[in-house]
């Protein structure tokens, strides 16, 4: 029997992490929360998942599966119920499941304040891509998963087949369920390795493994949505998107403080770890350096992969079992009156959108109907919004969409190479631009031949061309 506070931090680990996250306004700080919206509103209308670009002007009609579909659904079903609040506890909603989870599976091998230090220092590293998309949606998945395979690995055995429908939620909301097979793949080697029964340990693993890609097969995509993963990461145009550049430790950050603290850690304990757990810790950190993006995985699994021998080189022990659960049901009547009352306050307070980065509102409000409709070139992170607004844009964050040619293309634009410039400007037969006043774009629009500014903001500048 599960001893109260197993139960108890959890649940207060997931309350903490839904009260801030439903009230830090940053989740939006992102674009792609507009086109994923959209996205799922269409589907909504349709009654179809999308396998063809509806949106851009550039490659409209061109093949396009929504591969995030199921998550784009839930987040227009959000926005539908309850505007961008709704959005707000969606995506809170999703990190404290994760929360949760992650403190109640770490309780199996570490004492409180252990376990809640590792806590602390894994979420905060969370926190640079804590935004409302579908990343969020998934990260649940990413940690019953990985706890499910450490934990079978601790009891010697095969995992359970109840990870199953894990990995099929995974692979129709995110496209990150590429790293469950990775992690599938490293401690089924590990035991492999360890165990004495080769013969028995192949094919209960191997049949688990088999099981779960016919379980990654069950989306609208069958062998594309399988493929596609692979497919992003193949793209040399990513080179030129934010969160697929290398991490910088140019200023301080959460994920220069874990990997800090692990160091010292592991070498002020002696921490002997499995060879195939420092292998893919490793694999992941490397990851989590050459993409931003990934720094989110490293968090979430990390713990859970060297949870077991990092609670030896500690000694931190869990406590004997209280079996007294006299108030288990009033800590959660208690806790979810508490959830209620979180809900309803964010959503009796406005969440206005506008004043953002990633929001140019006013700018696009200053566009007349009859120029908006023509062909633009837009800031990459404009083109969520643009999407949202029932503009077409030149381009916005679906790369597999606009591929490594025309990203590379659009990469010399915003340089600004010139000649790049006006060869898009005549290709295209672009009417007006829309871009963020510190790109160098709108300096060299400023001094071309035949281009004047419409409009100006702190957010966006409209170019316009003359005639």
């Amino acid at each position: 029997m599960l001893d109260r506070q197993r139960l108890l931090v959890p649940l207060l680990v997931a309350l903490a992490a839904y009260a801030v996250v439903a009230f830090t306004p940053q989740i939006f700080d992102d674009g792609d929360t507009y086109w994923h919206i959209a996205a799922g509103a269409r589907m909504l209308a349709d009654r179809a998942v999308l396998f063809r670009d509806p949106f851009s002007y550039t490659f409209a009609g061109a093949p396009w599966n929504a591969h995030e579909w199921l998550s784009e659904i839930a987040m227009a079903l959000a926005y539908r119920a309850a505007g961008w609040g709704g959005e707000a506890l969606l995506c809170a909603l999703a990190f404290a499941a994760a929360a949760g989870f992650l403190a109640f599976h770490l309780g199996r091998w570490f004492a409180l304040p252990a376990r809640l230090l590792i806590l602390a220092l894994a979420l905060s590293c969370m926190a640079g891509s804590l935004l409302a998309r579908p990343h969020i949606l998934a990260l649940p998945l990413l940690e019953l998963w990985t706890a499910g395979l450490v934990i079978a690995r601790s009891e010697k055995r095969a995992p359970t087949f109840f990870l199953l429908p894990v990995m099929t939620l995974w692979a129709n909301l995110h496209g990150g369920f590429v790293f469950g097979f990775l992690l599938l793949g490293c401690v089924g080697l590990e035991a492999l390795v360890d165990e004495p029964d080769k013969l028995k340990t192949v094919k209960a693993w191997g049949l688990f493994a088999a099981a779960s890609v016919m379980a990654a097969l069950i989306t609208p995509h069958f062998i594309d949505g399988l493929l596609f993963p692979f497919r992003l990461l193949a793209m040399s145009g990513l080179a030129h998107v934010g969160e697929w550049q290398p991490t910088s430790f140019a200023t301080p950050q959460p994920f220069e403080l874990v990997v800090l603290a692990a160091l010292y850690v592991f070498l002020s304990r002696g921490v002997k770890l499995p060879v195939f757990r420092v292998l893919i810790s490793l694999l992941l950190l490397h990851m989590a350096l050459q993409h931003v993006r990934h720094q989110l995985v490293f968090a979430m699994a990390v713990p859970l992969l060297l949870a077991e021998p990092l609670s030896r080189a500690l000694d931190s022990r869990t406590m004997p079992a209280n079996t007294d659960r006299g108030w288990d049901f009033a800590w959660l009547f208690a806790a979810l009156v508490l959830a209620i009352g979180i809900s309803a306050a964010r959503l009796s307070l406005a969440l206005p959108r506008g004043g953002d980065a990633v929001t140019p509102q006013a700018a696009l409000a200053h566009v007349p109907q009859s120029l908006a409709e023509t062909p633009m070139l837009n800031d990459y992170g404009f083109g969520g919004y643009l999407i949202f607004s029932g503009r077409r844009p030149f381009i916005d964050s679906r790369a597999e969409l606009y591929g490594d040619d025309f990203l590379r293309n659009y990469a010399r634009i915003v340089q600004p190479d010139a000649a790049a410039l006006k060869a898009t400007l005549q290709r295209y037969r672009i009417r007006w631009t829309i871009f963020a006043p510190d790109s160098p774009t709108v300096a060299l629009l400023d001094l071309l031949p035949g281009w004047h500014r419409l409009y100006a903001d702190k957010i966006a500048v409209v170019h316009v061309r003359d005639g």
